[in-house]
């Protein structure tokens, strides 16, 4: 019997575990087998990938460990393009969504409430932020995390990314008494309101805002949500979208297609940027943030809406 191992999928707090490097709870996503057994607890990718970056795959594990390769007679996962182009076509024909009747004030209360709104309404004008804030759809829980919904240029809700910020300092809570990254869908799984067998197909942040963009309009693509949220407060006229992480660029980016696209990573993200995007010729990766980032900025791992927050505004033509 040969083993395939493949990244746990998500089944709640206690499909995530601590990162042998970092220390951070609920972070560390195991390489598990199709039984869901793991193969070793330092097997895994940690979710903060700028802050951390750990991920030890079991083809790496294997290369140091020949005798367990042996054991578990071993078999690279082998997919050939043709099988990926078919799996994603049947991934593209069945796109679960959240009910749109589900999305009320008596579930969700107004965006107001947030916690991450309250932070934006001490930098911008109240017309502002309520222009943002109404452009993202941002919902809010009762406790007041944000939720960043996940639309689709076809106007579907794919899912919501719910976090707590701080409303002083903008800062998201990281800490283990303090909720870290909760998904809309998990949480309506877990109540009865979504069947077990619905599956996630997650789009770019923003990305219903292409459904009335002009093809000559020029998109700016971002990492964070919380970024692409600042950037369209500060940039009033221009088209804001976000990957949701440095590592979240894969098929996301075929919508972009037919657009000229900006992308601006975080500043420890340009090469990486630049390696995946290598076969988007309407995408280029600004320099920006690499060229003009000091030691400091590069140890905090800032990204543009850092520096916006900060005063250092530049014009969009730097970029």
């Amino acid at each position: 019997m040969n083993f395939v191992y493949s990244l746990q999928r998500y089944a709640g707090p206690n499909s995530r575990h601590k990162c042998p490097k970092c220390g951070r709870e609920r972070c560390f996503t195991l390489y598990v087998d199709s039984n869901n057994e793991p193969l070793d607890p330092t097997v895994g990718r940690c979710d903060h990938e700028s802050s951390c970056g750990y991920h030890l795959t079991p083809r790496a594990f294997f290369k140091d460990h020949p005798e367990m390769a042996r054991a578990k007679s071993y078999a690279p996962e082998k997919t050939s393009v043709k099988s990926r182009t078919a799996d994603s076509i049947t991934a593209q024909k069945r796109i679960c969504t959240i009910p749109e009747t589900w999305i009320d004030v008596e579930r969700h209360p107004n965006h107001r409430h947030s916690d991450f709104v309250k932070f934006l309404q001490g930098y911008y004008d109240p017309s502002v932020v309520n222009y943002v804030t109404q452009m993202y759809e941002l919902g809010s829980t009762k406790t007041g995390d944000v939720i960043f919904y996940q639309i689709d240029i076809k106007l579907r809700r794919r899912t919501g990314k719910i976090m707590k910020y701080d409303p002083r300092t903008g800062h998201r809570f990281r800490d283990d008494s303090q909720r870290g990254i909760t998904w809309l869908h998990s949480v309506m799984k877990k109540i009865g309101e979504l069947p077990q067998d619905w599956q996630l197909t997650q789009c770019l942040f923003g990305e219903q805002l292409l459904f009335y963009a002009s093809k000559q309009e020029t998109i700016y693509l971002v990492e964070s949500e919380k970024t692409a949220v600042i950037c369209a407060a500060e940039y009033l006229s221009t088209v804001w979208l976000a990957t949701g992480g440095k590592s979240q660029l894969g098929s996301k980016l075929e919508v972009l297609r037919p657009w000229q696209v900006v992308a601006i990573p975080d500043v420890d993200g340009y090469d990486y940027w630049c390696e995946k995007m290598a076969s988007y010729p309407n995408i280029r990766v600004s320099r920006y943030l690499e060229d003009t980032s000091v030691d400091w900025e590069r140890e905090r791992h800032i990204d543009i809406a850092d520096r916006i927050l900060m005063g250092d505004v530049p014009k969009l033509d730097e970029f």
